[in-house]
């Protein structure tokens, strides 16, 4: 095994080819958990107001659930890289063991308070009862999905560190599409099947994702990939090796919870100019969500591949195609840019808005294509190299620090004290994302970022 990695180690070309087969599917893989929600938005749209807001405010919950999720399998994927490199197999399994406690344990909290209190979680959001009501329902259905949620992130997570991303798109496309199925005969009621509502979506996603979790996991033993161990193997981890886990885990689900606060501060401060503009901004960013899948998936097969090379004891090579993934990410985020500056007059008539929104929204596209080089390249380092390096807590620092310290500021005084133009306030973020791009690129020159995890537990396993 160590000489099939070090094949692919040892040529460029071969390693950007890997590239590539690797990151298509794992942005497949996020566009059509992208569509999924588009289209679950679209079908409870059509039932009215309060159903909307419902559903909208218990996917907070689910969207809170999946930060967690992403710490612990973001952790179990920079610990499976480096161990594929290696050849280790047994080093695998020990971190699926040691990601499955944390992942189960968020599962039974976010299970319980989903289960049992749904309206105290409502009560956080809104004050209005009927949605409330409507929520705790749906919260009540969707709650055991947790579970089945918690298995399916950390195999998938898994499966894309060993070099494997199709087993997981392939059954979570099949999971979708009967999601989207079930959502038509249980919302609205076809044949015998009466019109439940938004229960009737709950209870679609959770037979869908029961169903995802049951394939994925058969699959992966018939198969007999790494992920697939026995309980011994699983939790035949040692204190050490616990312990490391813990330490770099958790700046991934700091960071993560940071950022995500970060952009609802953005949204915050957008809707607070006017409604006009957040309008304006939620549009734009719907297309630049829709543009970074691309990068999302390049981004992790980068973390997998150079988590490979320095699991396989190449820390020089590792760092070597870290200069050039920072020298080609920029020019791939410029094009991306000018996608979005052809795209800026005709996605604005897409919406029945007023004329004034629409001209904020191609302004903002416009501006878009000076961000973008920065904020692809910032993806790179961050997600790619620095989680991919185990440099967990730098990263945290580099990303969120500089959001909260520098961003979020400059954003608000920008827009609320200044009253600069919607488009000029958005061009305030590119800012941040310049400042963190001379912190990343310097930490990655240093070459300090690249530790080798693997090393912690070798020969200390119970």
């Amino acid at each position: 095994m160590q000489d099939q990695h070090s094949s692919v180690f040892d040529s460029d070309r071969a390693f950007f080819k890997a590239l590539g087969r690797l990151a298509v599917p794992i942005a497949l893989h996020t566009f059509v958990i992208t569509a999924l929600n588009f289209i679950d938005t679209v079908m409870i749209g059509r039932l009215g107001e309060v159903e909307i807001a419902a559903v909208a405010i218990a996917n907070q919950v689910f969207f809170l659930f999946m930060l967690f999720l992403f710490g612990a399998g973001s952790a179990a994927a920079i610990f499976t890289a480096q161990y594929w490199g290696r050849g280790d197999i047994a080093g695998i399994r020990r971190t699926v063991g040691a990601a499955l406690v944390p992942s189960l344990a968020g599962a039974l909290v976010f299970f319980s308070a989903a289960r049992f209190i749904p309206e105290l979680v409502f009560r956080v959001f809104t004050e209005d009862q009927a949605v409330s009501t409507l929520g705790s329902d749906y919260l009540r259905v969707i709650a055991p999905s947790y579970f089945a949620t918690a298995i399916t992130v950390l195999f998938a997570a898994v499966m894309r560190s060993t070099g494997n991303a199709r087993l997981p798109l392939k059954v979570s496309a099949v999971s979708v599409a009967l999601n989207a199925g079930l959502n038509l005969v249980l919302i609205f009621g076809v044949g015998p099947f009466p019109a439940l509502g938004v229960v009737g979506a709950a209870l679609a996603t959770t037979i869908a994702r029961t169903g995802e979790v049951m394939v994925l996991v058969a699959l992966a033993f018939r198969k007999r990939e790494p992920v697939a161990g026995s309980p011994r193997e699983w939790f035949a981890f040692s204190p050490g090796f616990l312990a490391l886990y813990w330490r770099t885990s958790v700046p991934v689900l700091l960071n993560e919870i940071g950022w995500a606060s970060g952009m609802t501060a953005y949204v915050a401060v957008f809707a607070r100019i006017g409604t006009e503009t957040v309008a304006a901004y939620n549009i734009a960013d719907v297309v630049f969500r829709l543009l970074f899948v691309v990068f999302i998936g390049s981004g992790s097969a980068t973390a997998v591949l150079i988590g490979n090379t320095i699991g396989a004891g190449r820390p020089d090579l590792a760092a070597r195609r870290a200069r050039v993934i920072m020298i080609a990410t920029p020019l791939l985020g410029l094009a991306m840019g000018l996608l979005a500056m052809a795209m800026a007059p005709f996605v604005p008539r897409l919406y029945a808005v007023a004329p004034h929104v629409r001209e904020i929204v191609t302004h903002i596209m416009l501006v878009f294509v000076l961000v973008a080089p920065l904020k692809v390249c910032n993806l790179h380092i961050v997600v790619g190299l620095l989680r991919s390096g185990g440099d967990t807590t730098f990263s945290l620092l580099v990303d969120v620090g500089i959001l909260w310290v520098v961003g979020v500021p400059l954003v608000a005084v920008a827009g609320l004290a200044w009253g600069i133009a919607p488009a000029l306030v958005f061009l305030c973020t590119g800012v941040e994302e310049l400042v963190k791009l001379a912190f990343g690129v310097r930490r990655i020159l240093s070459g300090r970022w690249i530790n080798d995890l693997t090393r912690v537990d070798r020969g200390a396993v119970a």
